[in-house]
């Protein structure tokens, strides 16, 4: 299952890109297409980005969702566990566990009630139509105003987003039952970028000419 570990990044990131580059290339369309360019002008207004504003909406829906999996993954939710944390350590534990039980169900929920309207929505056509079975009584299902994509497809995000939550949920669960550790992450910290500790002996708020702090202690200077 190590192909999981990275999923949310990798959908993310191709979504982002993806998503800046179609409004980069939708805005460079729009003033360009207004330059008074002969053979060029007439070309560009033959282009149709009116899709791509619906485009990108789509894809940061897909995004929040997968992000909010990424987040349970990572521990960057934001809580409230002041109190939590001043219980002794089984007290904590149990807590815990017990509002990641509460957050596995609760997406668990979504997922089942999501599925459910993605499927009477046009999903169960869709999928009928696919298998050669019959279609009577089965409504099509409405589609998107500009891309004319089945709108199923786009709430699709909504089941296959939570579904992955849970997974993280119970993930995190079984791993703090194991280890009685939970994911962190450091708000402060920039991946790539290591903090620099300056030695002991280096003041870096000290001021040799009374304008501008030391960037060396004197020895290393010396030693230059």
């Amino acid at each position: 299952m190590k192909f999981l570990d990275h999923l949310e990044e990798w959908l993310v990131t191709f979504l982002m890109a993806a998503a800046t580059l179609i409004i980069f290339v939708a805005v460079v369309h729009r003033y360009a297409a207004g330059l008074a360019i002969p053979g060029v002008q007439d070309w560009l207004l033959s282009l149709n980005f009116g899709w791509a504003q619906e485009l990108t909406i789509i894809m940061f829906v897909w995004m929040c969702k997968f992000g909010a999996a990424y987040g349970v993954r990572t521990g960057i939710h934001v809580g409230v566990d002041v109190l939590i944390n001043r219980l002794n350590d089984k007290m904590r534990a149990k807590f815990i566990i017990f509002g990641l039980c509460a957050g596995a169900l609760f997406t668990g929920i979504v997922v089942v009630l999501a599925t459910g309207f993605v499927w009477d929505n046009g999903a169960h056509h869709a999928w009928f139509n696919l298998l050669g079975l019959p279609l009577d009584g089965i409504p099509e299902g409405p589609t998107t105003p500009d891309l004319e994509w089945p709108t199923w497809m786009v709430y699709s995000a909504v089941p296959l987003g939570s579904c992955l939550m849970c997974f993280r949920f119970l993930q995190v669960m079984v791993t703090f039952i194991k280890t009685g550790e939970l994911p962190h992450h450091d708000q402060g910290h920039v991946d790539g970028l290591e903090a620099v500790v300056p030695p002991l002996d280096i003041n870096p708020y000290a001021m040799k000419d009374n304008l501008h702090p030391d960037e060396a202690p004197e020895s290393q200077g010396d030693a230059k």
